[in-house]
């Protein structure tokens, strides 16, 4: 298995401190051979020339601190490899999620979310025996060899030979069993990641399951997911298991060659002893990092097979279609807020059709324009667009006197407040969730914006008020509350353009009006696009454009429009409201 090159482009950030892993591991080895050498001479003085323990006591004293110093250089070595580790896997997560952020939720959403936990979480984890162990351990099984060489070859030549010859058997078997076990690993890893992913969607889905009574189905398409998971990581364990069993004979062979070796030129000519017994010593320390190697390799197979998929979620295949020019003007709230559509287009990727045809329209600043039509007609585009999470394929979009594409995305989304349909809750307390619009909002600020959209008694009705936890996705709130935390959140973030889309659908009329109500208060001396399948809730409106099969048919006030007697007042009648 050769060093993934992506993964070494990760390493470079923190390249000292690999590299100290290397020097340390090397330096470890050293020691080792310095005290195999003053070991060997100390058994040679004592058993062979009787010397005494006054004779060989200094010795003995520099044999101890090699050891010491061998074991605080694998100490360290240990410690190193813990802080890359440690430093690359924070690296990678968050690039993933810059790059989640990036690409924007039009390609996060055509991922699998159980997928793209399972590879930020146990994806990035399983790298760690690849970038800790095996890879230093790479470099290593070929730095080490060549530094006993280098203390072999001046004391016995035929040795040194003999450790040439052996020392590519535990690689090439390691390179015969491992590229078996390659792809039965990715193959594992994918099955892992489906799973995951399946065991997610049963999780979000457990309610309508229930309702339909489909539980046992899913218990047992559970459990066939889990039996082909099992079979599968038993694969890559077999051939773990033989892979160890072979580089162990291997190794275990090669060492029982210098052996009889130096075993034989004892008895039959004068090899030195001292000179045998020291080759002997090391004999297993020349083949100890292939071992080490081989015993790591399949921990660092699991490791590149889970950063195939970290490098596709941090590649080009999940950029976003949002472009920031060199040129990108920082909006501010003192610029002009109208909003025009020039001539634009739109298709979604992998689809010829396009939702949007010809659009082109021009909200002033402080006015509100409301969006009507069925579903399908092309209203949540034109949101979309606005909030810069697509771009156009044709046409312009203009913003004041600025092409939409010129400005800052972070920017221009800083004055701009979201009212979607459905807004998400995060698990946590009421004060949290209200002050995401605003991190750095005093108390007093939040309890204001909440009085404002007339949740702040029902707040404080609760045993903990603003620290009350609210549950995944505000699962303790009704849907009017979760509503009413989200306009808490306009009010506090106070953006001069508001984009609210379908913000009251999911809600029962008497609830509605009331939010409608104080969602107009907000709307004061601001500049808001508001999408409504209820029609009723756009009476208000300064301007509204009537869409159909993505294209503009009719604009002009709820009065004008039910005047024409067109396509405006038949969804009116209709009741699609």
């Amino acid at each position: 298995m050769k060093p993934d090159k992506k993964i070494i482009d990760e390493i470079k950030p923190v390249k000292n401190k690999f590299i100290f892993i290397l020097v340390t591991g090397l330096s470890a080895s050293a020691f080792t051979l310095l005290s195999a050498f003053i070991l060997s001479r100390v058994i040679n003085n004592v058993f062979l020339n009787n010397a005494g323990l006054s004779d060989v006591f200094s010795l003995l004293i520099i044999f101890l601190i090699f050891t010491a110093a061998k074991s605080l250089l694998v100490w360290l070595q240990n410690y190193f490899a813990v802080e890359l580790t440690a430093s690359i896997k924070v690296q990678l997560r968050n690039k993933i999620l810059l790059k989640l952020e990036e690409s924007g939720p039009e390609n996060i959403n055509s991922e699998r979310t159980g997928e793209i936990t399972n590879t930020l979480l146990k994806g990035v984890d399983k790298l760690d025996d690849y970038l800790g162990k095996f890879l230093p351990q790479l470099f290593l099984s070929a730095l080490i060899p060549i530094l006993i060489l280098i203390f072999v070859f001046p004391i016995d030549l035929l040795t040194g030979i003999v450790f040439i010859v052996t020392a590519p058997i535990i690689p090439l078997f390691m390179f015969l069993i491992g590229s078996a076990a390659e792809k039965k690993n990715k193959k594992q890893w994918h099955t892992l990641s489906r799973m995951n992913a399946y065991f997610f969607d049963v999780l979000q889905g457990i309610v309508t399951l229930k309702l339909f009574n489909r539980t046992k189905d899913v218990l047992i398409k559970i459990e066939k997911i889990s039996d082909v998971f099992r079979i599968k990581t038993l694969a890559v364990l077999k051939i773990a298991f033989i892979s160890s069993l072979v580089l162990e004979v291997a190794s275990t062979l090669s060492v029982a060659v210098i052996a009889v070796e130096i075993g034989l030129r004892l008895l039959y000519s004068d090899f030195p002893f001292v000179n045998a017994l020291f080759i002997l010593i090391i004999a297993p320390e020349f083949y100890l990092p292939m071992r080490m190697l081989g015993a790591s390799y399949h921990a660092g197979m699991e490791g590149v097979a889970a950063f195939e998929r970290v490098a596709d979620l941090i590649s080009d295949k999940t950029k976003s279609e949002i472009t920031n020019s060199n040129l990108s003007y920082d909006y501010n709230s003192a610029a002009n807020k109208s909003i025009e559509f020039r001539n634009i287009y739109y298709s979604y990727p992998g689809s010829e059709k396009e939702v949007l045809k010809d659009i082109s329209f021009k909200a002033e600043q402080n006015t509100i324009t409301a969006f009507v039509g069925e579903s399908g007609a092309g209203k949540s585009t034109v949101m979309k667009l606005l909030l810069r999470f697509i771009e156009p394929k044709k046409g312009k979009i203009l913003i004041g006197d600025y092409d939409l594409t010129s400005i800052d995305a972070k920017s221009w989304r800083n004055n701009i407040s979201w009212l979607p349909q459905n807004p998400h809750l995060f698990s946590g307390t009421i004060l949290d969730n209200i002050k995401i619009a605003d991190s750095n909002a005093d108390f007093d600020s939040v309890i204001e914006a909440a009085k404002n959209a007339q949740i702040h008694n029902f707040i404080m009705s609760l045993p903990k008020g603003y620290n009350t936890e609210i549950g995944e996705n505000g699962a303790k709130l009704s849907g009017g509350e979760r509503q009413r935390v989200a306009l808490a959140r306009a009010y506090l973030r106070n953006s001069p353009i508001i984009i609210a889309d379908e913000p009251t659908s999911n809600l029962d009329l008497f609830v509605e009006h009331e939010i409608m109500n104080d969602m107009y208060k907000l709307f004061a001396d601001k500049t808001v696009i508001l999408i409504a399948h209820r029609l009723h809730t756009i009476e208000k409106a300064d301007s509204i454009i009537v869409m159909r099969n993505g294209e503009i048919i009719d604009t002009g006030s709820h009065s004008e429009l039910l005047k024409r007697k067109g396509y405006y007042k038949e969804l009116i009648e209709a009741g699609n409201a």
